[in-house]
């Protein structure tokens, strides 16, 4: 008799939770399609599908460092100058348009170096001289300096107005070169872009697909006089459409290029023997 009640017990206890008992507060015991409800603990099913992977970050390259590093010091100097117009008028006046992209590349090169040339400092050209950009206006294009004697830019891109096509068909072409425009490219132009005419320079940041849009920084796009003397503002980030952008250098006699860092910076202090 009593192995009798001891097996109807055994059985009773293994039957309840099957049976889902939930009145009087006890626990529900579900089983739904993807979980397990246990005591209140959600216990997740277990996948069979294949795992996913997770890719590693790739690492940062020395040209990516080299970008970052000028744009940060860009960003920097945008900052300090706090929405307030900086002197651009003398020679040696860092925020004049093409003296400024030229700082903040000087001002960071010393710590890279080109793979093919590694025993050469980084040089930036200056502009191509008015005589040599004929037909053209001058600040279109730099001097041609070839990598061994320091220079790490190539043009990547280039656009130069071509008087025997329409006025449509030069600006969908300048359109276009623009949309080429990659981060940390080096921009430089002749045209009139409304607050100023001639040459200009330009940092860019992005293009944005979607907007069909730049972004870029620069110094002395926009300007005002003081006692006689200019002072540009310095920009971070300015955002303008491409067709804008194509607009300002779209003219007779005006073009712009795209200058692109090579692909092998590397860090100077990865050249053996290189202090």
């Amino acid at each position: 008799m009593r192995r009798r009640i001891a097996l109807l017990l055994m059985i009773l206890m293994l039957t309840l939770p099957v049976l889902g008992l939930t009145e009087g507060g006890e626990e529900d015991y579900s089983l739904d399609d993807d979980e397990w409800v246990i005591d209140g603990i959600t216990v997740e099913e277990v996948s069979l599908d294949e795992p996913e992977t997770v890719q590693a970050p790739a690492s940062v390259t020395a040209r990516d460092r080299f970008i970052d590093d000028m744009i940060e010091m860009g960003r920097e100097l945008y900052e300090k100058a706090n929405g307030k117009p900086q002197r651009a008028y003398y020679k040696g006046d860092i925020y004049v348009c093409k003296n400024f992209t030229t700082y903040l590349f000087r001002e960071n090169r010393a710590n890279y170096r080109m793979a093919e040339y590694p025993g050469v400092t980084l040089v930036i050209p200056d502009n191509l001289p008015a005589k040599e950009c004929r037909p053209y206006a001058y600040g279109l294009a730099w001097k041609e300096i070839p990598a061994s004697d320091g220079n790490p830019f190539y043009a990547a891109a280039s656009f130069r107005y071509d008087s025997s096509l329409s006025k449509e068909e030069n600006m969908a072409l300048a359109m276009d070169f623009m949309r080429q425009v990659q981060r940390g490219d080096f921009f430089q132009m002749t045209g009139n872009y409304g607050s100023g005419s001639g040459a200009h320079s330009a940092i860019m940041l992005a293009y944005d697909p979607e907007t069909d849009s730049i972004h870029w920084m620069d110094s002395n796009m926009r300007h005002k006089k003081i006692n006689g003397i200019n002072y540009g503002y310095v920009q971070f980030d300015e955002v303008r459409t491409v067709e804008w952008w194509a607009k300002n250098f779209c003219q007779r006699k005006c073009g712009a290029t795209i200058y692109r860092l090579r692909d092998d910076i590397v860090f100077a202090d990865s050249i053996p023997g290189d202090e």
